[in-house]
């Protein structure tokens, strides 16, 4: 496939699944769905099958050349806060604290992880931890097929690092997938991550500001933070967020992903991951 000027792919990476796309940032900017497969993983090897499924989907185009984004499920991946130790001067010392804190968090050794951070010797910092055995893979399935790796990145944080620059302080900043409300509860001057929160969004019910309000109102007692004034939210956000808030203590909502609001042509779940990160 010939690639022109601002062309690139984002690829999907889910344990049920992957999905490519095409994304056009210049003349016709948008992205095109160019294929997707699904897969079921199995507890003892969890990374077969996403490879099948990638080398079947890498295998249908002819993308030698291409660059291309990787944006993984935030189930693949580990997300944690550490606290840097006092008189701590060096990198080693920061990465020590952050393996330290993994392993005290998630029960097993840092050693088959691959973790990267925003290190900070002198502020509590997040860090990301990424199996060596999908990164492998990736790696290996990229150079097969002659791509060339820009990023990858959790899908959280593609939205996160995507919307940066939008968002205000006092706000937090959420994203909706596949049925979860993914929040950052962000430092007062939005400058840094305090904590990360994952939930699952009421089923069978309308869902509208009350509810939010009353669930961020609850997460920020649990952090011990002052209430946001504002979600800045991307995905598939709920109608009755975009309105204005009209009761006395509710959180107003602004939505800043509109391609997945009302009217928006539907993307599958899969095509939705490899989409974050994009402000197509």
């Amino acid at each position: 496939m010939r690639r022109a000027w601002g062309q690139s792919l984002r690829i999907g990476i889910a344990a049920h699944g992957v999905s490519l796309l095409q994304e056009r940032r210049w003349r016709n900017a948008g992205l095109t769905l160019l294929a997707e497969h699904t897969c079921s993983a199995s507890a003892e090897h969890p990374y077969d099958a996403i490879a099948q499924a990638l080398r079947a989907l890498l295998g249908e185009q002819q993308l030698a050349g291409w660059p291309v984004h990787f944006v993984l499920a935030d189930e693949l991946v580990r997300l944690w806060r550490v606290e840097p130790p006092a008189g701590a001067a060096r990198l080693a010392d920061l990465q020590a604290a952050a393996g330290l804190r993994f392993q005290s968090l998630y029960g097993e050794a840092p050693a088959g992880w691959q973790i990267s951070a925003d290190w900070n010797a002198t502020a509590p910092f997040f860090a990301a931890a990424l199996p060596r055995d999908l990164l492998t893979v990736l790696q290996l399935l990229a150079q097969e097929s002659g791509l060339h790796i820009v990023s990858i990145e959790p899908q959280l944080i593609a939205s996160l690092n995507c919307w940066r620059r939008a968002l205000q302080p006092g706000a937090w900043f959420g994203q909706i997938h596949d049925g979860l409300l993914s929040i950052a509860a962000l430092e007062p001057d939005a400058s840094a991550i305090r904590a990360i929160r994952v939930l699952p969004l009421p089923a069978g019910q309308s869902i509208d500001l009350s509810w939010l309000s009353q669930t961020l109102q609850r997460e920020a007692l649990l952090l011990d933070m002052a209430p946001p004034q504002m979600l800045q939210v991307c995905g598939a956000t709920p109608t009755l967020w975009n309105k204005p808030a009209s009761q006395s203590g509710q959180i107003a909502c602004a939505v800043l992903d509109h391609a997945q609001q009302a009217g928006a042509p539907t993307m599958s779940v899969l095509a939705q991951l490899a989409r974050s990160g994009s402000v197509r």
